[in-house]
């Protein structure tokens, strides 16, 4: 029998009492997290009972109300809950595919055919990842439905740190540059501070220099910004660790 997430049952099952604002019952619905949904909501993208809603604070009853989200409606039966830890290759992208561009849910393709298969009727996962990695970084990348747990990984709030390792092309990494890097740098008016920063020994067979570096908030672009804030430049970018998830040390 499938597994919901506590938010899901909360919102669709039949002993459901009370109506709750539109963009939990979104998040929820694994639209996107709980943040996404209020942009989405304020986007004019979400009808009620055939009005556009651009207030994520409406009260609405999935059971009773009509909800639609670029024309098509909420499900009211929903897939399970389901969260994939992914290792990103270079070159996909982090949203759905525009112009020709590999996206990280092909990665899920195989699966997702598999799973259609042996659940028939049942509304196939829309599925959205938590945060984002660039075109050119790779490393680990979380892919789910569920907004409430995208929302709990994400939010600054929830102190989990993201650990970088950052491959720079410079002859050498000084110990002024890694303070340079350590002590923070501006980024969309916002002053980004890492947790840590430190020198780590190189690849096998590759002589470049490495830099291990652990944020919280993981902003768009922060760690290449922290690196080339110190006149260092990046060659290669992974992911290797988000919470006390660790990707695999072959990936």
């Amino acid at each position: 029998e499938p597994k919901f997430s506590k938010a899901a049952r909360r919102f669709f099952n039949m002993r459901f009492r009370k109506a709750e604002r539109l963009s939990k019952v979104m998040a929820a619905a694994g639209v996107a997290s709980r943040r996404a949904c209020e942009e989405i909501i304020f986007a004019g993208k979400v009808v009620v009972n055939g009005k556009v809603c651009r207030t994520p604070e409406t009260h609405v009853d999935p059971l009773k109300d009509l909800i639609y989200i670029d024309g098509k409606p909420i499900p009211r039966r929903l897939p399970p809950k389901m969260v994939f830890a992914l290792y990103k290759p270079k070159g996909y992208i982090c949203s759905d595919a525009k112009d020709d561009k590999k996206t990280v849910y092909l990665l899920l393709e195989k699966y997702l055919k598999t799973w259609e298969k042996n659940n028939p009727g049942l509304t196939k996962p829309r599925f959205f990842t938590v945060g984002r990695l660039d075109v050119a970084t790779t490393g680990l990348i979380f892919v789910t439905n569920d907004g409430e747990f995208a929302q709990k990984v994400s939010h600054p709030s929830s102190g989990i740190t993201k650990e970088y390792l950052v491959t720079v092309d410079n002859e050498s990494v000084t110990k002024r540059q890694l303070k340079r890097i350590a002590s923070g740098t501006e980024i969309d008016g916002v002053m980004c501070v890492p947790i840590s920063v430190e020198l780590v020994k190189s690849e096998p067979g590759d002589s470049r220099h490495r830099i291990r570096v652990v944020v919280t908030e993981g902003r768009n672009h922060e760690v290449r910004q922290l690196v080339e804030s110190a006149f260092l430049k990046v060659h290669a970018l992974k992911r290797v660790r988000v919470g006390g998830l660790r990707l695999p040390s072959k990936l």
